[in-house]
C-alpha cells in the first residue's frame, strides 16, 4: 500500500483485526451475553446464494474503507466469492480508474473524483432495478432532498449533481434520476475542524475562521489534497471575511488565485505547522500535539481518542463540508461477473457494513438497515445525539466514548442537515490544482 488516505483504516491494520479475533476466541463463552453486532458477538450478515459465484474473484481498488480487512473478510464470507482489495491515495485511485480498466472490476471513490472518472468511459452504468433497496437509500444522494435542510442548497460536487447518467452507455450526467446510476453509496460524513481542548485554553472553538487565529500561530494545519483542502480554505477565509465567492464549489480563475495568496500568506506568517495527506499523518500531528487546531476527518477524531486524548470535533456555526463515497463498476464486468458485483452492492447497503462503519462515525445509505446490526444505545449516540447509555466501542474493541457523552455536533439530522458544501471538482480544475500546488511549495 502506498499512502494511508481518508477512510482508510486499514490504518488499524492486520494487528488490530488479530487482536479483535484473539478477543472473540477467548470470549466465546460470553457471546450469548453480549449485545448482537458488537465485537464480542457480531450480528449475521445477509445470506445469499452463491452457488453460482463461488469462483469468482472481484479486484476492488479504492480509498475507502471497503479496503479494511474485516470487511472484506465479511464480504467474502457472505457472498462466497473472493474479493481482492487494492489502498490506493485518491491521485492513484482516479488515474487509475481513469487509465488503466483492466486493473479493476469494482472502483471504490467519492463523488467529487465523478466529473474526472466518468468521461473515460470506463465505468458502465449501473442499472439501479438490480439495486435491491435503492427506493431506502438516503435521499441527500437520490433526489438532493432532506427535510428542506440547507444541504439542499449546498455547493460543490453534491452527490445528487453526479449520481445519474442520462442512458446506459451515457458519459454525461443526468440532471433528474433515471434508471442509471454512477455510484451507489455506502458511506458520507460531514466534516469540520478537531482541536485539542487541553491544548488551547479556554478558548471556545465555533468558527472555521479561528484557523487563522494568531493565538494558534504554528500549531494548526490543513489537508493537501486539492479538491478537499480548497473547500476548507474557503469555509476559512469567508468566515473570516477576507473573501466572498461566487460558488465555493466550482471557483474562478480569479478566485482560486485570490484564495491561494491569501493562504501564501498564511503560510509566510507561521500559521501552519504542517499539511497532511492521510488518515494516519492527521492523527499523529494532533496526538503529538504539534497541532492543536487542524482540518480532520471524523474518524480520525476517534482515532485520537482511541489513544487516551481528548480530541473534539468542533459543530462551527457557519456549517460543515460534506464528503461521500459509493462503488462503481469496471466496464470490462460481464456475466457472472457482473453478477457477483451486483450482489455485492446489495449486500453493502444490507446493514451490516453500515453497522460497522457507524462505529467509527460514518453515516449509512440506509441508515435503518445498518440500525438492525446496532445495539439501542450505538444508535442513539451515533444517529440521535443522545447521550451515550454505555461507553462507545468501536468496531475492534478500542473504547471511543464513555457513558454520559454526546456525539459532537449532534444527531445525523442535525449534522447533515448543516452541510453547505461538499468537495468539489470545479471547472478550473487544472488551475486549481497548480495553484495549490504553488501555495504548499512555498
Amino acid at each position: 500500500m502506498a499512502k494511508l488516505s481518508r477512510r482508510q483504516l486499514i490504518r488499524t491494520g492486520l494487528a488490530a483485526g488479530a487482536a479483535v479475533a484473539v478477543t472473540r476466541c477467548a470470549n466465546n463463552t460470553n457471546q450469548a451475553q453480549a449485545p448482537s453486532g458488537t465485537p464480542n458477538n457480531p450480528a449475521t450478515g445477509p445470506e445469499v446464494n452463491t452457488n453460482q459465484v463461488k469462483d469468482v474473484t472481484l479486484r476492488m481498488i479504492g480509498t475507502g474503507v471497503s479496503q479494511i480487512n474485516e470487511i472484506r473478510d465479511k464480504a467474502q464470507e457472505d457472498l462466497g466469492f473472493k474479493i481482492d482489495v487494492r489502498a490506493l491515495s485518491t491521485e492513484e485511485n482516479n488515474q487509475i480508474a481513469i487509465t488503466q480498466p483492466g486493473q479493476y472490476d469494482l472502483f471504490d471513490g467519492e463523488y467529487f473524483s465523478l466529473p474526472l472518472v466518468v468521461p473515460s468511459g470506463n465505468l458502465q452504468a449501473i442499472d439501479v432495478s438490480r439495486i435491491k433497496e435503492f427506493d431506502k437509500i438516503v435521499p441527500i444522494f437520490t433526489q438532493n432532498k432532506f427535510d428542506g435542510a440547507r444541504v439542499e442548497q449546498a455547493q460543490g460536487t453534491y452527490p445528487y449533481r453526479v449520481m445519474y447518467l442520462r442512458e446506459q452507455g451515457s458519459k454525461e450526467f443526468a440532471t433528474e434520476p433515471t434508471n442509471w446510476a454512477t455510484l451507489i453509496p455506502f458511506q458520507y460524513n460531514a466534516d469540520t475542524l478537531g482541536y485539542r481542548p487541553d491544548l488551547i485554553g479556554s478558548t471556545k472553538i465555533e468558527s472555521w475562521a479561528q484557523l487563522f487565529d494568531p493565538q494558534f500561530r504554528g500549531k494548526t494545519s490543513i489537508l493537501d489534497i486539492p479538491s478537499i483542502g480548497i473547500m476548507d480554505a474557503a469555509m476559512v477565509v469567508e468566515a473570516a471575511g477576507l473573501m466572498k465567492f461566487g460558488d465555493k464549489g466550482n471557483m474562478t480563475k480569479q478566485e482560486i488565485d485570490q484564495i491561494t495568496d491569501i493562504l501564501k500568506e498564511q503560510k509566510r506568517n507561521g500559521q501552519f505547522r504542517a499539511f497532511w495527506k492521510t488518515f494516519d499523518e492527521s492523527v499523529n500531528l494532533m496526538a503529538s500535539g504539534e497541532v492543536v487546531l487542524q482540518s480532520m476527518w471524523s474518524p480520525a477524531v476517534t482515532a485520537v481518542k482511541a489513544r487516551g486524548i481528548d480530541c473534539i470535533y468542533a459543530p462551527l456555526k457557519e456549517g460543515y463540508r460534506a464528503w461521500g463515497g459509493g462503488v462503481g463498476l469496471s466496464k470490462n464486468l460481464s456475466g457472472i461477473q457482473l453478477d457477483a458485483a451486483y450482489e455485492y452492492l446489495n449486500w453493502m447497503l444490507e446493514g451490516w457494513m453500515g453497522a460497522f462503519l457507524g462505529r467509527q462515525g460514518y453515516y449509512s445509505a440506509i441508515p435503518e438497515n445498518a440500525r438492525k446490526y446496532m445495539t439501542p444505545a450505538e444508535w442513539d449516540f451515533w444517529y440521535e445525539g443522545k447521550p451515550a447509555a454505555e461507553d462507545m466501542v468501536d468496531p475492534f474493541g478500542k473504547t471511543l466514548e464513555k457513558k454520559g457523552a454526546v456525539r459532537d455536533g449532534g444527531s445525523f439530522k442535525e449534522r447533515m442537515g448543516n452541510v453547505v458544501v461538499w468537495n468539489s471538482t470545479m471547472d478550473e480544475q487544472v488551475h486549481l490544482v497548480k495553484k495549490w500546488n504553488e501555495f504548499i511549495a512555498s
